[in-house]
């Protein structure tokens, strides 16, 4: 079993309500992308896959065949629209 010793930092928020990963960290979870839970006590990031549509395609995997590039597609214009409703545009 592999021990990684935890790695706590103090981070600063900056006005823009950004915060930095530090890159060891970035590069052990091999993603740019995290998600937040807001448990109320505590702030908790985790790694999220920077494409979910392909990490989500292996778990069909020996299933119904799906066009993923269609897929894709269409829910990028669908989000689109929204955000075009959204801001009257």
């Amino acid at each position: 079993m592999v021990n990684f010793m935890e790695m706590r930092k103090r981070m600063k928020i900056s006005k823009g309500g950004q915060v930095s990963i530090p890159a060891p960290i970035r590069k052990r979870w091999g993603t740019s992308t995290v998600t937040l839970d807001d448990q109320g006590d505590q702030i908790v990031l985790k790694p999220a896959p920077d494409d979910p549509i392909a990490a989500a395609a292996g778990a069909f995997a020996g299933g119904p065949k799906i066009d993923w590039e269609a897929f894709k597609r269409e829910e990028r214009e669908a989000e689109a629209e929204a955000e075009d409703r959204k801001f009257g545009r």
